[in-house]
């Protein structure tokens, strides 16, 4: 059976007017992307979280924290290059979907055994993993529709409902089984629906037939004699070879290897205090930042070197291309806060606990949140079972398992929520008055004098002329309490004011955690003073889903602007998005600029989530679409390579700044942290506003 017949075959079992395949893909890629974005909105809580606490991390610096996450986020777009062209070349689509996915399936396990050498195998694991499973699912899709071209936007906004569907749950479930139970919770959770997703993809085979299969040479041949045939005489002048250089070659092996050891010493440096660039340090620049430079300064003098020798018009149209991703690595560089900064901004300054009415109403909106898109999804389960279940019957099995998974930990985290009782407890602090640098007095604005609380803990020795105080705080537990009992509590976090009960079943494992670490096990003895109404202290990850769930909500909106004669150019767009995302932290600098030790109302945190999406959705889905538009089909590859680095360096930069917040904050204030990521995007987005007519010239028609 040749290829063709095998798609008017795959195309003969519909669901919602495309392939029951297509929805294979969707869940293949909602497991992965669940797996991905719930490691994501763990990396760098854990990693900062203090060792002793109520859920213990390794008390990592956030620069350390960010440099190894910074790292792993940017190897995650270089290696599906390299995975784009073994695929192309050995292994085919769907066989490299299948290798990818068990690699990262292994990757998550190793990194729930919570051991530092298990971590970094984890992290190379899903980077090797994400190489093979990312290029090549969507390239299946391609393949699929290639005699379709018309239903391929329709099947990819499907198929990228699954992505943000996966990214939704897969937030909001591991990041609360890691902060409500444990971390090896959430990172397991991670790994387990990445296998079962590996499991159902593979089990759906027969299915597809040869699609996602390597081609074979003589298929390869025929769509290169038909597609030159299709040529017009201009189309082939703009498609004439620019062969590679020997000093092409050069230049690309030096850039790329300055890349990788970058990539690599940072978290290095940072962490092992071993720095590969120590040599090449001028002054106060580090080392490293000078072999950066030189290595920007060999790719720049390789790509203009290239594009000069093409004919006008592609000169032209690359030109314009390289403004884009230049621009694009601005707007990676700030939206990608959201994996490192804003998670420690929501755990350690934003106020998370609601009680009374205002708990009832989130525990209201969070069940309709989940359960609703969750049922549409089930919804499409079903379907896919009625016209699938005698050909792939065992996969769709392993999808119904998934699907029970997620809905018993749906109903168990609804109902944890709705059953919880807040308490007030007393328990003993030392009251200290605070002294600045000088041993003077700290004073507030009044000209009083400041004081800070310690809590005195069991394993502590208090001295005699201290000044003990009761304190009172707030505990939130679904265990019955009695007034007057006596209980154990501890550090939830890094504030000092935010605490858990512990129960009598756990109270040996904080005490021999202490004692492993030779430190003070931060036990508490407090007693139950007042039972209150119902009261839930939100995730630091659940701030994490607002992005999906705008993504999905706002979606349609947006496409209908671009499909209107409203739909500005693509400088517009990108201007657009950088500005509205830039709005989103002017939000947060203002509503963060209040006292210290005040915490910061979660409305913020929300209204920034929503511009930022915004901006997301102006700039994000137009970039890939000009590369394709304003690149000749043959260096399609190359130039989606080039615009994946660009966003690798976004998210790089992202996660150096994202590190400095304690810094900037203790030196300034979190506004001005959060200002910086206000003017570079403004300003960004004003100079390629201003670009607009010489980038419409350079396009050449391309809209």
């Amino acid at each position: 059976m040749t290829s063709a017949d095998t798609r008017a075959e795959f195309f003969k079992t519909k669901v919602l007017g495309h392939p029951a395949g297509l929805f294979v893909l969707f869940f293949t890629e909602m497991w992965e992307r669940f797996s991905f974005y719930g490691m994501r909105v763990l990396l760098v809580n854990f990693l900062t979280m203090t060792l002793i606490g109520f859920n213990p991390g390794w008390e990592w610096s956030p620069e350390k924290a960010a440099a190894l996450y910074g790292t792993y986020a940017m190897l995650l777009y270089v290696t599906p290059i390299l995975g784009g062209i073994i695929a192309d070349k050995y292994t085919g689509y769907r066989i490299a979907v299948v290798i990818g996915a068990a690699i990262m399936t292994l990757g998550h396990a190793s990194m729930a055994l919570d051991t530092e050498v298990s971590l970094y195998l984890g992290l190379a694991l899903l980077v090797i993993g994400t190489g093979f499973f990312k290029p090549n699912i969507t390239s299946i899709i391609s393949e699929m529709y290639k005699d379709l071209p018309e239903k391929k936007d329709g099947a990819y906004t499907i198929f990228y409902m699954g992505v943000n569907a996966g990214a939704f749950f897969g937030m909001m479930l591991c990041g609360y089984l890691a902060e409500r139970i444990g971390w090896s919770w959430g990172f397991g959770l991670a790994g387990i629906f990445m296998l079962l997703g590996t499991l159902q993809f593979w089990l759906a085979k027969p299915l597809f037939g040869s699609i996602g299969d390597k081609p074979g040479a003589e298929e390869e041949k025929e769509e290169e004699i038909a597609h030159a045939a299709e040529l017009t005489e201009k189309e082939k002048e703009i498609a004439k070879p620019n062969p590679f250089t020997k000093l092409d070659y050069i230049l690309i092996v030096i850039s790329a290897i300055i890349g990788v050891l970058y990539a690599f010493n940072d978290p290095l440096s940072e962490i092992g205090g071993v720095d590969l660039f120590s040599f090449a340090k001028i002054g106060d620049l580090e080392g490293q930042y000078t072999v950066v430079l030189i290595g920007l300064l060999v790719f720049l003098i390789l790509v203009i070197s290239r594009i000069v020798r093409y004919a006008r018009v592609v000169r032209d149209r690359m030109l314009a291309f390289i403004v884009f991703a230049f621009f694009t690595v601005f707007f990676w560089m700030s939206f990608e806060q959201g994996a490192t900064s804003l998670v420690l901004f929501a755990r350690d300054t934003v106020d998370r606990t609601l009680s009374g009415n205002s708990a009832v109403i989130f525990n209201i909106v969070n069940t309709l949140l989940t359960v609703v898109p969750l049922g549409i999804i089930t919804y499409v389960l079903v379907r896919l079972f009625k016209q699938t279940r005698h050909k792939i019957a065992s996969s769709n099995i392993v999808l119904s398992l998934c699907f029970a998974g997620i809905w018993a930990i749906v109903i168990w985290m609804l109902n944890r929520d709705f059953s919880s009782t807040s308490y007030d407890v007393t328990y003993k602090a030392i009251k200290e008055q605070v002294m600045n640098d000088k041993g003077k007095p700290v004073l507030d604005e009044e000209n009083n004098p400041t004081y800070k609380f310690i809590p005195i803990t069991e394993a502590m020795e208090v001295p005699v002329d201290a000044m003990v105080v009761d304190k009172t705080a707030g505990i939130t537990e679904l265990d019955a309490l009695n007034v007057g009992s006596e209980v154990l509590i501890i550090n939830k976090d890094k504030d000092k004011e935010n605490f858990a009960y512990v129960g009598t079943e756990e109270v040996e494992g904080f005490r021999a955690h202490g004692a492993e670490l030779n430190r003070d096990n931060g036990l508490i003895k407090a007693s139950v003073a007042q039972i209150n109404s119902n009261e839930v202290e939100i995730t630091t990850s659940w701030f994490s889903i607002l992005n999906s769930f705008f993504i999905i909500a706002l979606a349609s909106m947006f496409s209908k602007w671009w499909d209107s004669k409203y739909n500005p150019s693509a400088a517009m767009k990108y201007a657009l998005g950088l500005i509205i995302m830039a709005v989103g932290f002017g939000l947060l600098a203002y509503g963060a600029n209040v006292e210290e030790g005040v915490k910061v109302s979660m409305v913020w945190l929300i209204l920034a989530y929503l511009f930022h999406t915004m901006g997301e959705l102006c700039l994000s889905p137009v970039g890939l679409s000009y590369v394709s538009k304003l690149v000749p089909p043959r260096m399609i590859a190359l130039m989606f390579g080039m615009w994946y680095l660009a966003i690798a360096i976004g998210n790089k930069f992202a996660a150096v700044l994202g590190g400095k917040i304690e810094k900037i904050t203790e030196e300034y204030s979190l506004s001005v942290f959060f200002l910086i990521f206000t003017i570079v995007p403004i300003a960004a987005g004003l100079l390629i506003m201003a670009l607009n007519p010489v980038l419409k010239k350079l396009m050449h028609g391309v809209r």
